[in-house]
């Protein structure tokens, strides 16, 4: 019989790299964005999802969605984008109860710009040290954390493919 308390060997060893990847990811990432390009890693994802969407715009709760943020952490973000003259907020059309966050002609030069410095980093961090089969495997795995996470998919991370 086994004590379901504890980790066996082999899960541990897991959860030990999940860990450290988890702890480490995100200081490569913002470091890179931070020297690079002057945004945090969050700023930078805000602005991406928003070069996605369709005519650059996108309502902010949807926003919110897209970047697993909250929308009080939003648009605290968005704030400090506006101010920098990346992103402007506006009336939604369809709905005049919701907000628009909307990417700039100086905010699609600003993701053009820090795309590829971005790119490469998580290609060396993420991508090149594993091998074709590795990301599709680590695409399924991640899948399913996150749908562990998140099973109302709530966040819309799970759904998100390119």
């Amino acid at each position: 019989m086994t004590d379901d308390r504890w980790l066996t060997a082999d899960q541990l060893s897991a959860w030990k790299k999940l860990i450290a990847v988890v702890e480490l990811l995100p200081g490569a990432l913002e470091s890179q964005l931070r020297r690079d390009a002057d945004l945090s890693h969050f700023e930078y994802f805000t602005i991406a999802m928003l070069s996605e969407a369709p005519e650059r715009t996108l309502q902010m709760t949807a926003l919110a969605s897209l970047t697993n943020s909250t929308l009080a952490r939003l648009s605290h973000v968005v704030s400090r984008l506006e101010k920098r003259g990346f992103v402007r907020r506006e009336l939604c059309a369809h709905d005049r109860r919701a907000t628009n966050a909307a990417l700039t002609a100086e905010g699609w030069t600003k993701v053009v710009a820090t795309a590829p410095g971005h790119v490469a980093t998580v290609r060396q961090n993420v991508i090149d040290p594993l091998t074709p089969n590795d990301v599709v495997d680590l695409d399924r795995i991640m899948g399913r954390i996150l749908g562990a996470l998140d099973p109302s998919n709530k966040m819309l991370a799970a759904n998100q493919t390119q």
